[in-house]
């Protein structure tokens, strides 16, 4: 799958990047990290919420 082919390559290229000379870099890698968990932790929870808003609006078009 195409985002499973970006996520290794991004996986890859920060595994490159820890073994780069500059400090700078190396510590910018686990920042990266983070932030990437970080969002593929919002995108599941707006997946979760917007799963539950439609089940919600199922509920109330069936009533009516």
């Amino acid at each position: 799958e195409y985002n499973d082919i970006r996520e290794k390559s991004l996986a890859q290229w920060l595994d490159e990047m820890e073994k780069h000379p500059d400090i700078a870099v190396r510590c910018g890698v686990k920042l990266a990290r983070e932030y990437v968990e970080y969002l593929q932790n919002e995108i599941e929870k707006q997946k979760s919420e917007n799963a539950l808003k439609a089940e919600y609006l199922k509920k109330l078009k069936a009533n009516k």
